[in-house]
């Protein structure tokens, strides 16, 4: 069912490490003090603003950033300053990912130099053709339709011929639409308003276990 597919694209936090790690927690929590600094407010009505914006924008950046006047960069800066080897190297996923035919990509609402930090513990550093991340989404992150059109764009992807792996099921709405073929992985991460799945083709729990899979079915062919 996926021998058509040559642009591998993949989320990076609770996708490429599981959600069980907890790396986004820690990102979580630096959110919410950052807002609580620079608001003035306190943890519970920062909460309350981290989440509103998360919902209403697809992450909480572009809600600080119309309406507090936050800077990208020095909010990106703090709120990854977090301890990344709390996720394991999995060597494992970087031989099935190297054994896919095509081209692999990394598609986050983090920023570069976070991601390279988690894609190094990982052993995934030479992995993937290119990383499209935050900045070259110009601050409009998924699930914004824009966010999957400029994808595409920039790195010559025909979404009919792809295939988009990630942790929230409303992030792979916009990716149906343009006619990605869609993996959701179910593993506990928090998810958005959004309850449909009618948009997703498969939904797995690890992507090394369905790579595995993916892989063996490929190379038989």
């Amino acid at each position: 069912m996926l021998a058509h597919i040559d642009a591998w694209i993949f989320d990076l936090d609770n996708t490429l490490y599981p959600a069980s790690a907890q790396l986004f927690a820690q990102i979580d929590a630096r959110m919410g003090a950052f807002i609580q600094r620079r608001l003035g407010i306190n943890a519970d009505e920062a909460f309350r603003v981290q989440k509103g914006f998360f919902h209403s924008h697809g992450m909480t950046l572009p809600g600080l950033m119309a309406h507090h006047g936050v800077d990208p960069r020095e909010f990106l800066a703090d709120v990854h300053d977090v301890d990344v080897d709390v996720v394991a190297p999995h060597p494992e996923l970087a031989a099935l990912i190297a054994r896919l035919p095509g081209r692999k990509f990394v598609f986050t609402n983090a920023d570069a130099p976070y991601a390279t930090r988690v894609l190094a513990r990982l052993g995934l550093s030479e992995s993937f053709d290119a990383l499209h991340d935050i900045h070259a989404l110009d601050y409009v992150p998924k699930p914004q339709p824009s966010a999957y059109a400029g994808m595409c764009a920039a790195h010559d992807i025909d979404p009919t011929h792809a295939v988009f792996v990630e942790d929230m099921a409303r992030n792979l709405i916009p990716a149906k639409a343009i006619g990605m073929t869609t993996v959701w992985i179910d593993n506990g991460s928090e998810q958005g308003p959004d309850e449909r799945r009618d948009h997703i083709d498969y939904t797995i729990t690890d992507v090394a276990s369905w790579l595995t899979g993916v892989v063996a079915a490929l190379e038989t062919k």
